[in-house]
């Protein structure tokens, strides 16, 4: 168990690093992309200054040599003057000396500056210039040039710089310095120009631009080497072990020998996790123990549960016919408790031969606590009954016997009748319970509004009445426990008694069983999945008329 623990626990760790280091990298090329950017327009503005300024110094040496007299001799002399030569001469030299590419005077047509005249056109023996001949008339290339001659020839700009190093040009990249050349007056004649290539400038460039990169590509990968081996001590190998640990218990489920404190000594959040996960292993392994304890425990009361239920079902009559050989009468009773056992019950029983005890009861509350309360009342009930007291005799005295020892205040209702089964003469007392249902042989069935007395258990001095109902050969009885009219759907509408008596009534002729039997179809319908929350007991009495 412990190889793949640690492979796994290599793998998170490995993750984690490369994480890290990815993002530490990612920072650096940030980095380094700013310092580049920064950088290279630092670098291209200090080489540019220093390529224009030794431009114009070259263009103003020019310009001084020109300047100072007569400039419109040079245009007259067709180029052929010894004055024109030597002044040529000194610019040719010039030129080459000063690494310039080209020193060219010109003079701009100043109606739009679409045209200039070349006076002198000297060239870098080194360059592939073309030069111009004396006198050459050409285009001007651009607007940026035409406004620069226009600057020094109308505005008096001392001097103008154009920089050609974006998109297409006719040559390779240049900048080109102009001042003016002035006459005695003080006036422009001429514009000087002197064009320098910025492949030096260039070159410059890019190998800054390469020392930064070699400099940040080390420091990345010194960096990435020194955090690696920092997260692997401070960071990976106690996660590793914290993982090794965590994965261990949980196959294991028993805590190590050694504390993984001990093993992880970090005074960081990384030892806090580490102390966590051992308190986290004392705790579960604290709550299985609890969990099993529990577990067994619950299995024992499911035991007991499972022995109550059964008990409960054998303590009420649960065999049908209940008395083969008496045919003046056929009985059928359900209990369906909403727990494992439950409060409500049902009871016949024959006190002698000509009379029928039948009792309908509900004890307050649920679970075994009713059971128990079910219990005694059943057996004080049937007790009383076969001492042959009348039905409010009955009630009576069970009230007393409750009432004197119930210290835990439950109460139970009670409808019970006694049939005299000769005569068919039903002799009734309610306790609180729900009202009775009944039909006559003609007729459907109805609930009979009868008087209830008190619950029973809950007053000692209670009193009941008594009430009598003739039954023909052919009526039903049916009584009940308040869980079936108010059985609930899952909207929180009950079942009521309207449709009780519906249900009754789709199925009035058949014998009891399927009276009950009907009557339960219409529960589940209406409820459907609800939960059932009270017990629901039903019984149905067919009287068939005395022994013939």
């Amino acid at each position: 168990m412990e190889a793949p623990a640690r492979k796994r626990g290599n793998f998170i760790s490995r993750h984690v690093a490369a994480k890290s280091i990815l993002g530490i990298v990612l920072m650096l090329v940030v980095f380094f992309l700013l310092v580049s950017i920064v950088g290279q327009r630092t670098f291209t503005r200090a080489l540019l200054d220093q390529y224009s300024d030794g431009a114009f110094r070259t263009a103003e040496a020019a310009a001084g040599m020109l300047g100072g007299g007569d400039f419109s001799r040079f245009a007259q002399s067709g180029g052929k003057t010894e004055e024109y030569l030597a002044a040529n001469t000194l610019l040719d030299e010039l030129c080459n000396s000063s690494g310039a590419t080209f020193v060219y005077a010109i003079l701009p047509d100043r109606t739009d500056y679409a045209h200039i005249t070349f006076i002198f056109s000297l060239m870098n023996r080194e360059s592939s210039y073309t030069h111009y001949d004396f006198g050459y008339v050409r285009e001007t290339t651009n607007d940026e040039y035409r406004e620069k001659y226009r600057l020094i020839c109308e505005e008096g700009s001392p001097r103008e710089l154009v920089v050609r190093d974006k998109g297409y040009i006719e040559t390779d990249p240049h900048i080109t310095a102009m001042v003016p050349v002035s006459g005695p007056g003080g006036e422009v004649q001429a514009i000087l120009c002197v064009q320098r290539q910025m492949d030096v400038l260039t070159s410059s460039r890019n190998s800054y631009i390469r020392g930064i990169t070699l400099v940040l590509v080390g420091l990345a990968a010194l960096v990435a080497a020194g955090q690696w081996l920092y997260l692997d001590r401070v960071f990976l190998r106690p996660v590793r072990r914290i993982t090794d640990e965590a994965t261990r218990f949980a196959a294991e489920n028993v805590q190590s020998a050694v504390r993984l404190t001990e093993t992880v000594k970090n005074r960081d959040e990384i030892g806090t996790l580490a102390a966590s996960v051992e308190d986290m292993e004392t705790r579960i392994q604290a709550y299985v123990g609890d969990i099993t304890r529990i577990t067994a425990e619950k299995e024992r009361i499911g035991t007991e549960l499972a022995l109550a239920t059964k008990l409960q079902a054998a303590f009420i009559p649960n065999t049908f016919p209940p008395f083969p050989d008496r045919s003046e009468f056929d009985v059928y009773a359900v209990m369906d408790p909403a727990k494992e056992v439950g409060g409500d019950f049902y009871d016949f029983y024959l006190i002698d031969d000509d009379h029928l005890c039948l009792v309908m009861a509900d004890v307050s509350g649920k679970g075994i606590p009713a059971a128990l309360f079910m219990m005694v009342s059943k057996i004080i009930i049937q007790s009383c009954a076969m001492l042959g007291r009348s039905a409010a005799g009955i009630l009576e005295k069970t009230n007393e016997a409750i009432c004197s020892n119930n210290k835990e205040n439950m109460f139970v209702t009670v409808w019970l009748g006694i049939l005299e089964i000769s005569t068919g003469r039903l002799t009734c007392a309610n306790a609180g319970h729900e009202y009775p249902v009944f039909k006559r042989p003609d007729g459907g069935f109805e609930l009979y509004k009868d008087r209830h007395g008190f619950v029973i258990g809950g007053l000692a001095e209670a009193r009941y009445r008594e009430y009598e109902m003739q039954l023909e050969p052919g009526s039903k009885l049916f009584v009940y426990t308040d869980g079936l009219p108010e059985a609930t759907d899952a909207s929180g509408a009950m079942f009521g008694t309207k449709r009780m008596l519906n249900a009754l009534n789709a199925n009035a002729q058949a014998r009891p069983k399927e009276v009950l039997a009907g009557m339960r179809a219409a529960v589940d319908g209406f409820v459907n999945d609800a939960e059932q929350f009270d017990d629901l007991t039903m019984l149905c009495l067919e009287y068939r008329g005395g022994a013939k």
